[in-house]
């Protein structure tokens, strides 16, 4: 090799160097905001990726929780930090997709605006559930059942969540007059279900996957797409002639507006590297989720997407949140 093309050679690595430097955060600690408690599953979703991300994207990756305002308040904590990649945001589809219909101009973020999407990292959808000496056995029979109380109450994880919404979907699709009964979590809400307090229950799949499998509940159908691999005998809505009633909750990564692009994608490459890892995706199973990435384009579109498509169904339901 002659001295000339050595030197283009070191010139081009450092080049190279120097984009990827570039592309890095400019600190030393990433925060990931979750604006919910330790423990709970957007939680456990943070913390598994933070522990991929960390030597991937930066040498330090911690989970902060921002709670309070029902997730609001983590998702104002990114909104107002510096777009350098240092704070990001793991949040779900509902404070993004749902939330602008429920606040209206009393939110304080626009996830479009004030916020720039990476990427989903898993989706999971919901089961509407009832315990196992019910009559009903799909969703046929539990309208059936139902017609015949008059009225029935359902019971979800909480008020102006995706589940309370979709079954005010379940409601119009199959002519039911649903009453919806929000709890503080999936565990109370199943808890009350298996104990006879309530007839009902529409919760991410996780929160019954297992009483499914002991026969202690009966899932009646999945709002997903197609069957779960977990629950091979589980038929979804639309199985059921309803396909007006597919719909999932994503949770996903987000930065602050002004993110420069290439530290987007290099986050966003990063998050796909870690959902392809056993850790993650065993994290993932455990939960009954299933990892989920798109290009940072495909995640403002399905987020614009979803949020013009809960408007009306929101508005039709009459719910007006408390706070």
């Amino acid at each position: 090799m002659t001295l000339l093309s050595t030197r283009r050679s070191l010139v081009g690595l450092s080049l190279v160097a120097a984009t990827r430097t570039q592309a890095q955060p400019t600190g030393r600690v990433v925060r990931t905001v979750v604006g919910f408690a330790a423990g709970g599953p957007q939680d456990i979703v943070a913390r598994l990726y933070a522990e991929q991300l960390r030597g991937r994207y930066a040498p330090q990756v911690i989970v902060e929780n921002r709670t309070g305002a029902g997730g609001r308040l983590g998702v104002e904590a990114v909104k107002a930090a510096p777009p350098d990649g240092m704070t990001l945001l793991v949040g779900a589809a509902s404070l993004l997709t749902i939330y602008p219909h429920l606040y209206g101009r009393a939110l304080r973020y626009d996830a479009l605006v004030d916020l720039t999407p990476v990427t989903p990292v898993c989706v999971y959808p919901f089961a509407l559930a009832v315990r196992s000496d019910h009559p009903a056995r799909d969703l046929e029979s539990f309208a059936a059942w139902s017609q015949s109380r008059g009225e029935t109450p359902f019971a979800s994880p909480a008020a102006g969540s995706m589940p309370h919404f979709l079954g005010v979907q379940i409601g119009r699709s199959l002519g039911l007059s649903l009453t919806h009964v929000p709890y503080r979590g999936t565990a109370p809400a199943v808890q009350d279900l298996l104990g006879g307090q309530i007839p009902a229950v529409l919760v991410p799949v996780g929160g019954v996957s297992t009483y499914q499998r002991s026969s202690a509940l009966r899932i009646l159908g999945l709002s997903s797409e197609e069957r779960l691999d977990a629950l091979p005998g589980v038929p979804t809505f639309a199985e059921q002639g309803h396909t007006d009633l597919t719909a999932e909750e994503w949770l996903g990564v987000l930065l602050p507006a002004g993110a420069p692009e290439a530290l987007v994608e290099e986050l966003r490459r990063s998050l796909v590297a870690a959902s392809e890892t056993p850790e993650v995706r065993d994290g993932l199973s455990r939960l009954d989720y299933r990892p989920l990435t798109s290009s940072s384009a495909e995640f403002a579109r399905r987020l614009r997407a979803e949020r013009d498509q809960w408007g009306p169904i929101v508005q039709a339901s009459g719910f007006r949140p408390e706070d």
